[in-house]
């Protein structure tokens, strides 16, 4: 089937498109597909696939005849083999007079960019709002909704997608099992024992047969077997801190914990009037620990290279490492004429190319989280999470934000900003506050008595708040260590960095457990574990620098030689 790729400009602004980042080893490209726009009361539904190069910011179309039917609030999953799956959705004429849901699998090859639809009589019921995420060699789909005309179902089945027959096959529980409400637009991330469901939004019946929305704030493990009907589900207990109720802010993986963005919480829900609190938070949740710390943007450092006295401590940590490979006895016989790039090599690559990028296209680089909104579309390439569009409203009227921005999530110092127009919020901003001033100015006189006691009562309940807040905060200082006995980051200490202070000692831990390997296998694995160390303390770091800049004037932690004399300051 032939495929057309075309340079062309950035997506038109959409609602509820799907973006994941390709499995591609060593792609950095991003992969968008579908969404729907409304203008002037009319509905209109892609089914455009685009690509995003990160290296030299260039967006391209892809078309084909077989490509899927235009869709929104579908679900689509990388899988590490090279494919991305893509399943349900939803579709409206462009009056929504009719409306319905897609039950169509698709797989697309990430390399050729070619679709290939999988036919399947037994598979999942067609839906939107559902969740996937990667399992081995399965894809595995939980939740979503189906709007029936009259009533809305929400779904608490599970599917596991087998990438090498291409076939659903439904899990199955045991009747007196426990299981997670049913529910959509809820989190769905992986875990080392298989997955992690938080949160979502339901509906109940109420009074008089109507539905009333319900949001969720409950986690649960899914214990995975290769035997369907071995998995299992286990609520996770609340502990520490936890986000507010909100829903639209789906979290995306990355290195073993979920990053969310956004969301709302409508504090009223009734027919005539809905009170609504948007976010633009930024929190991590450790998918092992159960845990959930804020994500605070940091003020940017200038960085200095120092690259004569950085090639020097690479070639003495690669001395110290051969030498403990030779007592060993454990080098390989090429290692001489071995090729391949050094670990450190590689970082130092990684952060010359970054830097080279930021050169290449200089987009602003602003010091405040975006514009709260819900429903934004998400995804991590490398350590860098990507924020596409999303939904913001004022009143009755809804603006869909043209936007997209990037968070390095290892420094959080700053939001890149690719492109954003806000024009049509900025302007109903402006119309709003004239007219809420003229308002103000008519009864400023009766109100003013009320508003003071009004305001008093506030604070004391806002300094209660911010107690218990404190309160909250001060039980998360200590995050608890699962490898003590292994190396600890520092504050402000790069990956690289991490690595050229420790990794003799994570070499040693490698030999140690694996004794088959040898020479730059062990140096690999070692490197590994280094980096899944850093990843893994990197909430207590983040927590440790910003103890470090409450006290002020922290800038840069720098290595000494304590062998020598220093004179105290």
């Amino acid at each position: 089937m032939a495929v057309k790729v075309e340079i062309c400009d950035r997506p038109s602004r959409r609602l509820n498109p799907t973006i994941v980042a390709s499995p591609l080893q060593g792609k950095r490209e991003l992969i968008l597909f579908g969404g729907e726009a409304t203008q002037s009361s009319m509905s209109k539904f892609y089914n455009e696939l685009y690509t995003y190069s990160i290296e030299n910011n260039i967006w391209r179309k892809i078309t084909s005849k077989n490509s899927p039917l235009p869709r929104s609030s579908h679900a689509m999953c990388a899988h590490p083999s090279g494919i991305v799956v893509m399943f349900g959705g939803e579709f409206s004429s462009p009056k929504q007079s009719t409306f319905y849901h897609y039950g169509d699998t698709w797989v697309l090859d990430a390399e050729s960019k070619e679709w290939d639809k999988i036919d399947q009589k037994k598979g999942p019921l067609p839906r939107s709002g559902h969740r996937m995420c990667v399992w081995k060699n399965y894809i595995v789909l939980h939740g979503g909704f189906r709007d029936l005309g009259t009533l809305t179902t929400y779904l608490s089945d599970m599917w596991l997608f087998d990438i090498t027959t291409y076939k659903w096959t439904q899990c199955e529980f045991p009747p007196a099992h426990s299981i997670p409400d049913a529910r959509s637009g809820h989190s769905f991330v992986p875990h080392p024992e298989g997955a992690v469901i938080y949160g979502g939004y339901c509906k109940s019946k109420a009074k008089k047969g109507v539905q009333k929305g319900k949001v969720l704030t409950d986690a649960w493990l899914v214990k995975m077997k290769p035997d369907p009907k071995g998995i299992r589900f286990e609520r996770r207990r609340k502990q520490g801190f936890t986000p507010s109720p909100r829903v639209g802010c789906s979290m995306v993986f990355h290195k073993n914990r979920g990053i969310m963005f956004g969301g709302v919480y409508d504090y009223d829900e009734s027919d005539e009037k809905i009170e609504s609190q948007f976010y633009n938070s930024l929190q991590s949740y450790q998918t092992e620990t159960n845990r959930w710390y804020n994500l605070t943007l940091k003020p940017r450092k200038q960085k200095k290279l120092e690259q004569a006295k950085e090639k020097t401590r690479d070639e003495d940590l690669e001395d110290i490492l051969n030498s403990i490979l030779a007592k060993a006895k454990l080098n390989d016989e090429d290692d001489e004429e071995d090729e391949e790039l050094s670990q450190f090599e590689k970082l130092r690559q990684l952060e010359e190319r970054e830097e080279e990028e930021n050169k290449k296209v200089d987009f602003p680089i602003v010091n405040q989280l975006p514009h709260p909104r819900f429903n934004a579309s998400t995804c991590v390439v490398d350590d860098t999470l990507y924020i596409f569009g999303g939904v913001f409203e004022r009143g009755d009227q809804e603006f869909n934000l043209d936007s997209m921005y990037a968070i390095d999530l290892n420094k959080v110092d700053g939001v890149k900003v690719l492109w954003e127009d806000l024009t049509e919020l900025e302007k109903e901003y402006v119309d709003s506050d004239d007219e809420e001033d003229d308002e103000d100015d008519e009864d400023d006189d009766e109100e003013e008595e009320e508003e003071i006691s009004n305001e008093n009562n506030e604070e004391d309940d806002v300094e209660e708040e911010e107690v218990e807040e404190e309160e909250e905060e001060e039980e998360e200082e200590e995050i608890p260590d699962p490898r003590p006995w292994l190396p600890h980051p520092k504050p402000f200490e790069s990956l690289r960095a991490f690595y050229i202070r420790t990794g003799a000692q994570f070499l040693e831990w490698s030999i140690s457990s694996n004794r088959d390997a040898r020479g730059k296998y062990l140096k690999k694995a070692a490197f590994d574990l280094c980096e899944d160390r850093f990843w893994e303390r990197r909430d207590q770091v983040r927590i440790a620098e910003d103890q470090l800049e409450d006290l002020g004037g922290v800038g840069e932690v720098i290595e000494k030689d304590t062998t020598k004399a220093t004179k105290r300051r």
